[in-house]
């Protein structure tokens, strides 16, 4: 029995269940145009999988803007300021950390968002910039939570299963669940085998969880600058598989329909 298979078993235990999974795409550290984005790109048209791109503000380049203007199917969200690693020495990278006031990493981030409402504001991008954080490395300090809401935000998406769907009245989570890169190993595709398991895990627990009444999201973590062959060839195959499955109800929703359907508006 192939690794794939698991998937598809997974899939068939949600419509046995009388219920709909949700796998959606996010790709990290978009700056500017690259062969590396035009490949996304290209694989995203192919497939015709909705794609979320976290868009890093401070350098952000209108290359970027005229690049993806005519692209359908690709939201924007916003990457932190600068991606720029704040933690102290031997901590984890951060940039949303504790380290610095509150005010001004908040500063930063107001200053982000009004860059990107420059790049993204205008009538090409209608409704696909969404006022989503995606912080860099996927780590934000806790405090730090409830200011994104007070300063406009309307969405949060890391890592790992979120605790709940609102951490705070009005901001809304929704994470990425697998992440193709090894990033504590060499750096390359975590390999095959690994993600299909991964994933699966993941669906499986938002399945088991499913009777609380929220049904949590899988979402799918690429990085486009990052990634391997075997990274590259495993999202090909991953998301023709799933566009041509025979799972009922299995969603890949867009990251705006995601946020919308669930009370934020964006």
């Amino acid at each position: 029995m192939s690794n794939w298979s698991h998937l598809d078993d997974e899939l068939a235990r949600w419509h046995e269940a009388g219920r709909s999974a949700e796998i959606w795409w996010r790709d990290d550290d978009a700056c500017e145009e690259t062969a590396a984005l035009d490949r996304l790109l290209a694989l995203q048209e192919k497939v015709h999988v909705p794609l979320a791109l976290a868009v890093v503000p401070a350098h952000a380049t209108p290359g970027l803007a005229q690049r993806l203007a005519p692209v359908a199917g690709v939201d924007i969200l916003q990457h932190g300021y600068g991606h720029v690693n704040h933690a102290l020495p031997g901590d984890k990278k951060c940039e949303l950390g504790p380290e610095r006031p509150a005010m001004v990493v908040l500063g930063e981030l107001g200053t982000g968002w009004l860059a990107l409402e420059r790049l993204f504001g205008g009538a090409p991008f209608a409704g696909r910039l969404l006022p989503v954080m995606v912080p860099p490395w996927n780590r934000i300090a806790p405090g730090l939570v409830p200011a994104l809401a007070e300063i406009g935000l309307k969405g949060l998406s890391t890592f790992g299963p979120r605790q709940r769907p609102q951490p705070v009245r009005g901001l809304l989570q929704i994470n990425t669940h697998l992440d193709l890169i090894d990033w504590q190993g060499a750096h390359c595709f975590v390999g095959e085998n690994i993600a299909i398991e991964r994933l699966v895990s993941a669906l499986a627990q938002s399945r088991t969880n499913a009777h609380t009444g929220h049904v949590e999201p899988v979402g799918v973590l690429s990085h486009h600058l990052a990634m391997d062959e075997g990274a590259w060839d495993f999202l090909n195959s991953l998301w023709e598989r799933l566009s041509t499955t025979t799972a009922t109800g299995l969603g890949m929703p867009a990251a705006h329909e995601l946020f919308a359907s669930r009370g934020a508006r964006v």
